[in-house]
């Protein structure tokens, strides 16, 4: 009973993954039972136990697996070493090294390196290997009783399980079947794993389990950590494209009086010193123009923003984008800066302007994407009025284009919760003949003004922006525009924004009068550009949820 006790008080997705493990070894608890008896049987002799014990552990429940272990950990005299001197990383290791000859010992090249166990052989009791992993790479430790220098060589490994950090300190050599190998001359336990980890063969497939426990994922799915590195190189080649482009990078607040830099329901926390409600982030935006009207003609920020909006496949709550403002750029410019920055990073990361993805997962159908500029750019409205047949009038607050819209959206049966606005409806209409069956990169421009309260109004097209977003297999990756930098007009593009938020409109930003009065002190013409990088990670890492992509992706409460 207070095994079962003792289980309940691990964390409830823990305990779902080892009930498998436990299930499948019905004789687990007799085996544990000899286990111990030999065991203590070998204390009682005062002889050190034989290498075999150490593989008996994995026989075990996998709660008493963690009572012995912590037992264990309880009896060392340095359980939790400070310090242990790496002299070489695991891959530079391998690269220096690879090239030696088969069944050749270079003892006089000691190294010192360290690494997670993933695997522990027996071989009687003087022979012992080891699968030792860091920095994404394994290396086998032979471990041979003739080269070991650091007290008794049983002793020395007997505490050391599958999981554990390990420090090995020996020379490099090939072992007769060609495999390089580290022989020790000494090892130590640096950190216990306390917990049974699942097998190599086993893997870790339970997503509840990966995702809130990705320290775990990335112990178990070597190729997890392949996800993030391509990610961190999508962000460095952001940053390196803009930085040499004469961009400075900035910070920007965090939380701020008023939501505002795009259309999205915020997150509402309190600063309790002011007494003040404060709204997360939803887009850096209007700092980074403040910048500009500032004289910094070329700034960038990578950060989080925030929108308190539902959690799907595409969308966490929290997420990563970088948003820079370009002095004296329109869209158009922003479109080729687009094509090129894309296209040269999808040929850099992936070796190839095509790539392969499975929007259903990795046993789905695969699709080609071709990042191959130029790239496709559709006009939003009038590619809606190719596909319905129908001309729209550009006046989107006549109550008349409004009721035609409305119409339409009927017809085709699309779903539109109230406020059925221009703006909601135009959305719609844009996804289902635009959005829905864009593959490759596609530019879609020119939305209307109703949509976009921070985009400049179109030069020849009246009631049109100067805006574009930039769609790849259904999803936006970019948003971009000429910046609006009429101060009156943006007044009122802002009071029509409120007007749409007391109509039921969450998503509609509020008047924000410090910007406008910004505003009033200049800003030059100016093009800004935004990209989800959490999307664009799915694409380039062939990953089909976002939380794929989120090391710490939001969950629900266990």
């Amino acid at each position: 009973m207070a095994d079962d006790d003792k289980a309940d008080r691990l964390p409830a997705a823990e305990r779902k993954r080892l009930k498998k493990e436990a299930e499948a070894k019905a004789k687990a608890e007799e085996k544990a039972k000899k286990a111990a008896e030999k065991e203590a049987a070998a204390e009682a002799s005062g002889k050190a136990p034989k290498a075999a014990a150490a593989e008996n552990v994995e026989e075990l429940d996998p709660t008493k697996y963690r009572e012995n272990r912590i037992a264990m950990v309880k009896k060392l005299k340095d359980p939790y070493p400070h310090k242990w001197d790496v002299t070489i990383s695991i891959p530079g290791l391998i690269e220096k090294y690879k090239d030696i000859a088969e069944g050749s010992h270079l003892e006089d090249q000691i190294v010192s390196i360290a690494g997670r166990v993933k695997n522990k052989r027996t071989s009687g009791t003087k022979l012992m290997f080891y699968d030792l992993f860091a920095d994404g790479s394994r290396v086998q430790i032979m471990c041979q009783v003739q080269y070991h220098e650091d007290g008794e060589f049983l002793e020395a490994h007997q505490n050391i399980n599958r999981g554990d950090i390990m420090g090995v300190r020996g020379f490099v050599g090939k072992s007769n079947k060609g495999e390089l190998s580290v022989f020790p001359k000494s090892v130590k336990l640096l950190s216990t794993c306390l917990h049974m980890l699942p097998k190599d063969h086993q893997g870790l497939k339970d997503q509840e389990v990966r995702y809130r426990k990705r320290y775990l994922d990335l112990m178990i799915n070597e190729d997890v950590r392949k996800t993030f590195y391509i990610r961190s190189q999508i962000v460095n080649f952001i940053r390196h494209y803009l930085c040499t482009r004469g961009f400075l990078e900035v910070e920007t607040p965090m939380m701020n009086m008023i939501p505002g830099g795009a259309t999205a329901k915020p997150f509402i926390t309190h600063h309790n010193d002011l007494n003040l409600d404060l709204f997360m982030r939803v887009a850096p935006e209007l700092y980074l123009k403040m910048l500009v009207i500032g004289g910094l003609d070329r700034v960038f920020e990578v950060g989080r923003n925030f929108r308190n909006e539902g959690i799907d496949m595409t969308h966490n709550p929290e997420f990563t984008a970088c948003e820079f403002y370009m002095a004296y750029a329109d869209y158009n410019d922003l479109m080729d800066m687009t094509e090129e920055l894309f296209s040269a990073m999808v040929l850099n990361i992936k070796g190839s302007y095509k790539i392969e993805y499975h929007p259903d997962g990795p046993d789905g159908k695969p699709i080609e994407i071709d990042f191959t500029p130029p790239w496709p750019r559709i006009s939003m409205v009038e590619e809606i009025e190719k596909k319905t047949g129908e001309k729209i009038s550009r006046d989107f607050e006549d109550p008349k284009t409004v009721a035609q819209l409305d119409a339409i959206v009927t017809k085709l049966q699309l779903e539109c919760p109230p406020p059925r606005s221009a703006a909601r409806l135009l959305d719609k209409l844009c996804g289902h003949f635009i959005e829905d069956v864009i593959v490759n990169p596609t530019f879609i421009t020119e939305h209307p003004q109703v949509m976009s309260p921070l985009a400049k109004w179109h030069r020849s097209k009246p009631g049109l922006t100067e805006r574009f977003e930039m769609f790849v297999n259904t999803k936006e990756i970019c948003n971009a525009y000429t910046e609006l930098n009429d101060p009156e007009r943006q007044l009122k593009c802002f009071q029509g924004q409120a007007k749409a938020a007391e109509e039921g409109d969450d998503e509609a930003q509020g008047v924000d009068h410090d910007f406008v009065t910004a505003l009033e002190h200049g800003l030059p013409p100016t093009g800004g550009w935004g990209c989800g990088v959490d999307r664009l990670t799915m694409f380039l890492s062939d990953k089909n949820n976002i939380k794929e992509v989120i090391l710490f992706p939001a969950m629900k409460p266990q």
